[in-house]
């Protein structure tokens, strides 16, 4: 189809319950919202006018189904996913939770396994089914893969361009200086398509905080990228590097273009430190994504965010050498984070839904979001009287929308 076709196709739906409770219309040109009236209203004047001479606009009726704006998958890993491939058999680790021996088994399992474009064309479509039309994934990059992962995800990113947005982080796996190599291979990753540069707990894998991070900042000020660092250090080290993090981003002027994934450290500190720590992270305009892993701590979200701190979530490994779960639901997801931050009242509920949507939408910069005149017509229509029964419930009955257009529905892509 040419994009001149695509261009001057309308289509109007009818009868979609809005967050608020109300029942509105909307009325989509060439893939974006050009209004959205209460339901019942004409179209506006200048609705039919925009395309003069093309069929009549296609009427979809979507009897006060609730609709929400596509969900963000904020933080998974395309390159090292095993769904749809053989059963991987976790691998526990021999001492406690420890980042470099779980990189050595994904190494080990990596070795073995189906096609990189294939494992993760499956999970694309996975999290597509299940509503989520933008995507930030890391990939890895060091000295044993080099630029292979990147090079391979770039290609499946240009192949669904159409379907999802997605922003790739060049991911140091296997840390920065004591990987050698491994900073020029960042910087390249960047030249040839990554929009941000990643880290890796630049204290307990690097053992060089600043040495870590002046790498990762000068790239991303050479390339006017984004940072993404993966720290799961805990405790007054985890926060010292949050610290550290925030002090940088503030200094260069980067608030909105920083984030912290994990940040368990920001879990297991006293509340009046929390609340410190909040008021520097919204200060600086550093996100924390956090997808509440059931073993470990992690961010306080109801803190966070009364302090101003945007918080936003992702699947983050999927069925891989970390654990065996995940199912790329980010419906699911909020439904997670409600249940072990002991979200009850609505408001709560709502505040989960928006870490996976509104809040996702702002870490990841995007300007085209939500159910608004002039956005691209991204949604989900789903059974749910409204946000909170769907955080609890997660129906599974959903129909996506991708600029004005069905692309999934009950999970299925098609």
């Amino acid at each position: 189809m040419s994009e001149r076709t695509i261009l001057s196709e309308q289509t109007i739906f009818r009868n979609a319950k809005l967050a608020d409770g109300s029942l509105a219309d909307f009325f989509v040109t060439g893939g974006r919202f050009s209004a959205i009236a209460p339901a019942g209203k004409a179209p506006p004047a200048d609705f039919a006018a925009v395309a003069p001479g093309t069929v009549d606009p296609a009427i979809i009726d979507l009897d006060g189904q609730l609709v929400v704006p596509a969900f963000v998958e904020g933080h998974i890993h395309l390159d090292t996913s095993f769904y749809g491939d053989a059963w991987r058999p976790h691998i526990p680790c021999t001492n406690g939770f420890d980042v470099r021996e779980r990189v050595a088994f994904q190494a080990r399992n990596l070795a073995g396994a189906a096609p990189m474009a294939e494992r993760a064309k499956n999970q694309l479509e996975l999290c597509v089914g299940n509503g989520s039309l933008v995507m930030r994934s890391h990939v890895m990059v060091d000295a044993s893969v080099g630029l292979s992962h990147v090079e391979t995800i770039l290609a499946v990113r240009e192949k669904y361009r159409d379907l999802i947005d997605i922003q790739l982080v060049a991911f140091p796996q296997s840390g920065i200086l004591s990987s050698p190599g491994t900073a020029e291979l960042l910087d390249e990753a960047l030249k040839l398509g990554c929009d941000l540069v990643g880290g890796l707990d630049p204290a307990s894998f690097d053992r060089d905080v600043n040495g870590h991070l002046d790498v990762v900042f000068t790239l991303a000020q050479k390339h006017g990228a984004g940072v993404d660092i993966h720290l799961h250090d805990g405790g007054a080290l985890g926060l010292f590097q949050v610290e550290e993090i925030a002090a940088r981003t503030k200094a260069l002027g980067m608030a909105g273009h920083v984030a912290v994934s994990h940040a368990y450290g920001l879990g297991d500190i006293p509340a009046d430190a929390v609340a410190k720590a909040g008021a520097m992270l919204a200060a600086a305009g550093v996100a924390i994504m956090t997808n509440a892993p059931g073993n470990h701590a992690f961010p306080p979200v109801a803190a966070l965010r009364q302090a101003g701190v945007t918080v936003f979530s992702g699947s983050d490994n999927i069925r891989d050498s970390w654990w065996p779960y995940g199912d790329g639901d980010m419906l699911n997801r909020a439904n997670m984070i409600g249940y072990r931050s002991g979200f009850y009242e609505d408001r709560e509920l709502e505040a989960a839904f928006d870490v996976v949507t509104r809040a996702g939408a702002s870490a990841l910069g995007l300007a085209d979001y939500g159910i608004v005149v002039g956005a691209s017509a991204d949604f989900v229509a789903m059974s749910a009287q409204h946000v909170p029964e769907a955080v609890v419930a997660v129906p599974k009955d959903r129909t996506v929308y991708r600029r004005g257009r069905a692309v999934a529905k009950d999970g299925k892509m098609g």
